[in-house]
């Protein structure tokens, strides 16, 4: 029997939800929304419909690439091509980016000159462009006739689509969803689903479940009729255009032009100031009055690109969606069963968000990878209302904005810091950001390192956000010992009855072993896909630690655990030092009684010691293949934990090194990064995991996750690359960096199993240049393990 379902939103989400559930079978389905239908006023009503497919996220392109197909198949979108021009070299640049991640994503996609841009708009001079990206598939989407079609198709399969409701209260019984109360009554439920869009905040209060998104006003006008368009007759003909030099964008509406602009000031709303829409003579409250003279340097800049505009005859400020990282939110509560978000969602991606929220909830699991978009995704820190409103007021003013992928966020920083802070500082630390933690790239106080000038340069892109210091950090780790600051890893405490049996049915290995013993694992999903990767240290016969990799990590534990077992997010109040290198020993061993010895200290054991006057988890393993720990303590005996290994590592040569050595240092050694390595669509023997899944079972992938090394040690890629066999794109960089130890550059990727034969030449496509490259055999450094293990 087909479960109660109630969407709460009748946009271009909620439409597009309730058509993938009936057309799944679940056809008990009420969509309720508090306007009147067909346009009920929010996002949707007024979306300028643009739809460019390409974008640097796999998972947002695949969203906005069903969007396309679906939109096209209801016959609501008009594929008259996208194309992105650049008017200056730095664009230009980028464009080139651009289209090597369209080919990684399979998007149709070309680099065109000057005319070619002029040919396929009637009002753009070749004179004031150098060139452009096109995309033949983009074009423009009909929200409205979307969702029509959508509401239209799950009615005929037994849906109801009610306008005028209010939904003022979500019901609940011992913590699962049971209906939802509006101002014409209640509606039973078993699934709530809110695509409610920029009022999500409201709804989400509803059930004490913060959205965290800020709605912001955007400007969007039409201009007068243009002579070069008179007698047009379709919507539409010419391909849909950015400016994004300017914050741009531009779609015919037959005789006019439509202009949005992204470059006026961030302009947040207040919910609690917008209209009570009470009948369909109101205005729809997602449209502001426009603001003349916010748009009016963007209207001297349209008319630099295209001379033939005249003059401006409408305009509004409509209200759209933002977040922290600019995805969607996507997911269950955490606490109230049943109850699901789909918010923060663009026209762009709506169908492809509308057909993994069906399958999640239909078929156990959204087929398709979604940690960059998963509700859970944010630390509590990244739900405060201060945070989201900075947070997403950037990412509006960075939409069309030149961003390189290690690029951190300016504000609001330092948020979380951990013990080691001020001596970081003191070292001249240069520091990112993830996840709200202040995290050291490398210390300038290693610039005199003769091993600085044994690093070879690379080019401009790969050069910023780097610098020579982190090879030369990542060559005395190798030489001598450094220690790294892991307190951002993600610390779960797990413990009580129950816990074995928790970690042991919701991972891959054998967790069954003897308090000590610590144990690489994996964390999949119901289709096997490797939601992640875990690291679980036995400390009791019920209590464990378990490395996590994100929030998420937290949230698939929480709800399988019973009430036999206690989960605590330990990260905030304790810290953890990375201590590794040839002399490692030498430097623990002096500060201690206990015995750090192999024989006495094992690889991949734990143990509890005194690090000096400092109590200590010690966990013996390397993510940068070398003999070491992870020093585990609580947070106010951090900074001492760090000033006694300073100390007595100055005579061995010790040295503060960061996540720029750390990365390159771990691709030498094969090691992965879930949810950029492997994700949900990947599973383990692909990877190269599957040693970590017990028992092992017999697989020949048909697709494999290899290392290649690049000819030129001078080309040094970012991630997201087209990768080129036999002269067909046959795959996508993920982790890249230059190996110092090997000396050589490495890209990791994913190929097809013809082609991820060591020795196989490849060609990596960077920025329009295809360097060439062989897959490698790996691990590329120490092979036999002697390091780790000595």
């Amino acid at each position: 029997m087909s479960p109660r379902v109630v969407v709460i939103g009748a946009g271009v989400v909620g439409a597009a939800v309730a058509d993938e559930l009936t057309a799944r079978g679940w056809t008990d389905v009420t969509v309720l929304d508090r306007g009147e239908l067909p346009l009920p006023g929010g996002s949707s009503s007024h979306a300028p419909g643009l739809v460019f497919q390409t974008n640097p996220s796999r998972t947002m392109a695949g969203f906005a690439r069903y969007t396309v197909e679906k939109m096209t198949e209801l016959g609501a979108f008009t594929a008259v091509g996208g194309l992105e021009v650049a008017t200056t070299p730095e664009r230009l640049l980028d464009l080139r980016r651009r289209h090597g991640l369209a080919q990684s994503w399979g998007i149709d996609s070309r680099l065109v000159d000057a005319d070619e841009c002029a040919a396929l708009h009637p009002l753009l001079p070749a004179g004031n462009v150098l060139g452009g990206f096109h995309t033949p598939t983009d074009g423009l989407a009909n929200a409205p006739a979307a969702v029509a079609a959508q509401l239209a198709r799950a009615a005929d399969r037994g849906a109801r689509v009610l306008g005028g409701h209010r939904v003022l209260e979500i019901l609940t019984e011992r913590g699962r969803v049971t209906g939802v109360r509006t101002d014409h009554g209640d509606v039973p439920a078993d699934r709530v689903v809110s695509c409610t869009g920029f009022w999500g905040p409201q709804t989400g209060a509803l059930v004490d479940l913060a959205i965290p998104l800020l709605p912001m006003a955007h400007q969007y006008v039409t201009t007068t009729p243009l002579p070069e368009l008179a007698g047009a007759t379709r919507e539409a003909s010419a391909v849909i255009l950015r400016h994004q030099d300017r914050d741009l964008y531009f779609r015919e509406h037959t005789e006019r032009i439509g202009i949005g602009s992204y470059a006026h000031r961030p302009m947040p709303v207040d919910l609690d100031d917008l209209p009570t829409v009470t009948s369909p003579a109101d205005p729809m409250p997602s449209k502001l009055a426009f603001t003349e003279e916010d748009f009016a340097a963007s209207w001297d800049d349209a008319r630099g690109l295209l001379p033939a505009l005249t003059g401006i005859e409408t305009g509004f400020n409509g209200i759209f969606s933002f977040t922290a990282d600019g995805a969607p939110l996507i997911g269950e509560h955490p606490s109230v069963a049943g109850f699901w978000v789909a918010e923060a969602v663009w026209v762009t991606h709506s169908c492809g968000v509308a057909q993994a929220v069906a399958r999640w909830l239909v078929e156990g699991e959204p087929g398709v990878d979604l940690h960059e978009a998963d509700l859970a995704r944010f630390e509590e820190p990244q739900l405060a209302p201060d945070y989201v409103r900075t947070r997403s007021t950037q990412a509006f003013v960075e939409v069309y904005d030149i961003l390189h992928p290690l690029e951190p966020p300016v504000q609001p920083r330092p948020l979380r810091v951990s013990p080691f802070h001020a001596r970081q500082v003191e070292l001249g630390a240069v520091f990112t950001e993830g996840a709200g933690w202040e995290r050291p790239l490398w210390f300038e106080a290693n610039a005199g390192l003769p091993e600085v000038g044994r690093i070879p340069r690379r080019g401009e892109w790969a050069s910023r956000f780097w610098s020579p210091i982190a090879g030369a950090e990542a060559l005395v780790t190798r030489d001598r010992v450094a220690m790294y600051d892991m307190t951002p890893l993600k610390r779960l405490e797990v413990s009580g009855p129950g816990a074995l049996d928790l970690l042991d049915g919701l991972t891959t290995n054998d967790l069954h072993k003897k308090p000590g013993a610590v144990t690489y694992t994996l964390l999949l999903d119901g289709d096997g896909g490797v939601r992640s990767d875990l690291t679980v240290a036995r400390l009791g016969e019920q209590r464990f630690q378990v490395g996590a990799n994100s929030n998420i990590d937290l949230d698939v534990l929480q709800r399988a655990a019973g009430d036999d077992v206690h989960i605590r997010d330990i990260t905030g109040g304790t810290c953890c030092i990375g201590l590794w290198g040839p002399r490692a020993r030498d430097v623990l061993s002096s500060l201690t009684r206990d015995d750090v010895s192999h024989t006495g200290f094992g690889y991949f054991r734990a143990r509890r010691i005194h690090v000096g006057e400092v109590p200590v988890t010690a966990l013996r393993l390397s993510y940068v293949g070398e003999l070491g720990w992870e020093l585990y303590c609580s947070a106010e005996l951090g900074l001492r934990l760090w000033d006694l290994l300073w100390e007595a590592g100055e005579r061995h040569g010790v040295i503060a090194a960061g996540r720029s050595a750390f990365n390159s240092l771990r691709l030498e050694k094969g090691y992965r990064s879930a949810g950029t390595d492997m994700t949900t669509e990947h599973d383990p023997y692909e990877a190269g995991v599957g040693f970590a899944v017990k028992p092992a079972a017999d697989v020949t992938p048909a697709r494999r996750l290899v290392p290649l090394l690049l000819d030129d040690p001078a080309h040094v890629v970012m991630g997201k690359e087209p990768v080129f066999h036999a002269g067909t794109c046959a795959g996508y960089v993920t982790s890249a960096a230059y190996g110092y130890t090997i000396d050589a550059s490495i890209a990791y990727a994913w190929l097809p199993a013809a082609a991820a034969v060591a020795g196989t030449p490849v060609q990596v496509e960077y920025f329009g240049e295809r360097l060439p490259a062989v897959v490698a055999a790996e691990p590329l450094f120490d092979p036999e393990m002697k390091r780790i293990r000595a």
